[in-house]
């Protein structure tokens, strides 16, 4: 949200419920079409295995699984192949498992370079395998991913019924081998796994390139660098002040991004600018880095100077202690306003530490429309017996004479952990399993595709004709405009994640001297 000395621009009702009309609309058209849409990256790997299955499978999505039929597994293990099915979501590689009581190995032929590395969990109760007892290692490549692992536990805690661990890996060879090891000091333990995910990844999206000399280090002298020998545990990837996006919106690379609502732990009054017009420009970053509408949505700070410069926007995420963390920050300045060096300069804090004293978009992107990201390592210390804890970021205006509004905006988040002499695995939640019942449940009818196609048209139709009528009200109608509207809209935080249909849209522009929107009362 914007704060200007020089004018107030408040737009009018009318025209407010149709932006918010147009938005709800044109949304609703983005996920339809995503499926259809092209992908900014292809990968060279596309390996999506269903284990335990005899035939290939397709998901609700459309995306093929490949079954087993123990061509990727180790032939001397012995494995049991038990069939279940959530009871809930796409079933789709949640509906067999391979479990067994002794060491088992996959190995996949490859390309060499950095993948994603993807392992489904649905910790069921499945038959002659007691659930309290599946406690397991994984290794894939030389790395150590997961340690005395409880997929009961991890479920328990997300509060999920399935749900994936994803990874990131530099293969050097063309053999990749991901091997699964019971613990051998419990007795009846066993290793199970439904699903695995291979999927390239562009070069230098994470790891960096021989030439890249390093990003800050927060609190450290000297730069980081994301090497080869690295291993990355994907951790949290945000869209923050948007909508949660799917694997199928993904930039071809089958990532998902969550809403930010569960991690602002310091929302203060602070708002949700949408973009509605201007598209993104990639003339900094690769187009692939981030889905579209991670720049087309942010947070900031709200409308009022002086509620702004005593608090800072905060989100907090849950991680284990004695690992460094890789944090990206992704950023968009779409607001009309801002579009000049010092227009919105700001402070970033990461972990309570200062990582970005005069943090500046438009300097970084060279322009407004433009996505940029940054980067930071952080090390997140263990004291005494702490196991986890919270790793902060949080923005602040900068002083008042450095920059003209004084307000922050992020777009998006990403956090991984960077593996410790070849270590990623952590620590079970500290929660109590509890035993799932045995499902025999038949997965949900998949749609047709044709049924599929009609609904994408009809509304693509629709969406049109909406446009090209507002377009026409807005063009030909006459009306009076005051000096400086702006092209943006912008929801509160309540109103956006409700969208109860309200139709309230609040204007981008305010006063430093005064409060002149409900918005900078909003809580989030």
């Amino acid at each position: 949200m914007i704060n200007l000395t020089k004018r107030y621009v408040s737009q009018p009702n009318k025209l407010s419920v149709l932006t918010l009309f147009l938005f709800t609309f044109l949304h609703t058209l983005t996920i339809a079409s995503a499926d259809a849409s092209p992908k900014p990256y292809t990968p060279h790997d596309n390996i999506a295995l269903n284990c335990g299955s005899t035939t290939n499978t397709t998901d609700l999505s459309g995306r093929s699984w490949i079954s087993d039929n123990t061509i990727y597994l180790d032939q001397s293990s012995k494995v049991s192949v038990i069939s279940t099915s959530p009871t809930e979501g796409d079933p789709i590689p949640y509906t067999t498992a391979l479990l067994s009581r002794s060491q088992f190995t996959f190995s996949f032929t490859v390309t060499p370079g950095p993948k994603f590395i993807r392992l489904h969990f649905h910790p069921a109760s499945y038959r002659a395998f007691n659930l309290s007892n599946a406690f397991f290692d994984v290794h894939i490549g030389g790395y150590t991913v997961l340690s005395n692992f409880s997929a009961a536990l991890k479920a328990d805690d997300l509060k999920l019924e399935v749900f994936y661990s994803e990874f990131c890996i530099y293969v050097d060879e063309e053999k990749l081998n991901i091997l699964f090891n019971p613990n051998p000091n419990m007795p009846d333990s066993y290793a199970f796994i439904n699903g695995i995910e291979i999927v390239s990844m562009p070069n230098n999206l994470y790891y960096s390139s021989d030439d890249d000399t390093g990003f800050k280090f927060v609190n450290q002298v000297n730069p980081y660098r994301i090497l080869k020998n690295q291993a990355l545990e994907s951790l949290y990837r945000v869209n923050i002040g948007g909508s949660s996006i799917s694997r199928t919106q993904d930039t071809g690379m089958y990532r998902s991004w969550s809403e930010d609502g569960e991690y602002v732990t310091n929302g203060g009054p602070s708002v949700l600018p949408v973009n509605l017009i201007i598209s993104p420009s990639f003339s900094v970053i690769p187009n692939y880095s981030a889905p579209v509408p991670v720049y087309r949505t942010a947070r900031t700070m709200g409308t009022n100077k002086t509620v702004n410069e005593n608090y800072r926007l905060t989100w907090e995420f849950r991680v284990d202690s004695g690992f460094t963390y890789y944090v990206r920050l992704h950023f968009c300045e779409f607001q009309v306003e801002i579009t000049e060096l010092g227009d919105r300069v700001f402070q970033i804090y990461i972990d309570n530490i200062v990582a970005e004293h005069q943090a500046d978009v438009i300097s970084w992107a060279g322009g407004n429309g433009v996505p940029v990201y940054r980067d930071y390592a952080v090390m997140i210390g263990r004291a005494g017996n702490e196991m986890k804890r919270n790793l902060s970021i949080a923005l602040h205006p900068a002083p008042a004479w450095r920059t003209r509004y004084s307000d922050a905006i992020l777009n998006g988040v990403e956090i991984f952990k960077l593996s410790n002499e070849g270590n990623l695995a952590g620590p079970n939640p500290q929660t109590i399993p509890i035993s799932s019942p045995k499902i025999s449940v038949p997965p949900p009818t998949r749609p047709k595709y044709n049924l599929r196609t009609t609904f994408l048209t009809v509304i693509g139709v629709v969406s049109s004709f909406v446009v090209v009528s507002a377009l026409y009200i807005l063009i030909f109608r006459p009306k009076s405009r005051g000096e400086g509207s702006s092209s943006w809209s912008q929801l509160s935080c309540k109103d956006y994640s409700s969208m109860d249909g309200s139709g309230k849209v609040y204007s981008s522009v305010g006063n430093h001297s005064k409060d002149t929107t409900s918005v900078a009362d909003n809580k989030c």
